[in-house]
């Protein structure tokens, strides 16, 4: 069975890693290596038991853009969204035995090291979802 883990950020989060927060915190070179370290390690711990099969993570949302049908004519909105807190910020897949061992590997992020300083915006959280079309789940 295949999984997405989508982990979220906002526009602010990224904000912060690249040292231009508006609330002053700023990851040092440490804090990022930190970072990098972990999040290496977490993937390679995928690769050598089998179960990674893609992984992407995003830019910031002030590169989005939002396309939508307006009187039957697409229209272009760049982004970031201010009605919109949280977007996607990277994905992982991993095809696993179930739900459970999925889960298992999502919860490992909430390890994921981050500046003591930082005040984040909202609850951390990731999400798991099956890929459709397993028959457990269907479409």
């Amino acid at each position: 069975m295949k999984y997405m883990i989508m982990l979220t950020g906002s526009q602010r989060d990224f904000d912060m890693i690249t040292g231009t927060g508006a609330d002053g915190t700023v990851w040092t070179g440490e804090d990022l290596a930190a970072l990098h370290e972990f999040m290496t390690k977490w993937n390679n711990e995928l690769v050598e038991s089998g179960e990674f099969v893609d992984g992407q993570g995003l830019a910031a949302p002030v590169h989005t853009r939002r396309v939508s049908l307006r009187d039957g004519v697409p229209v272009v909105t760049d982004g970031p969204y201010a009605e919109t807190q949280e977007v996607l910020a990277g994905y992982t897949i991993v095809e696993c035995a179930s739900f459970d061992r999925a889960t298992e590997i999502a919860a490992k992020l909430a390890d994921t090291p981050h500046p003591s300083s930082a005040q984040l915006a909202n609850e951390w959280y990731v999400d798991v979802r099956p890929i459709a079309g397993a028959p457990e789940f269907g479409d």
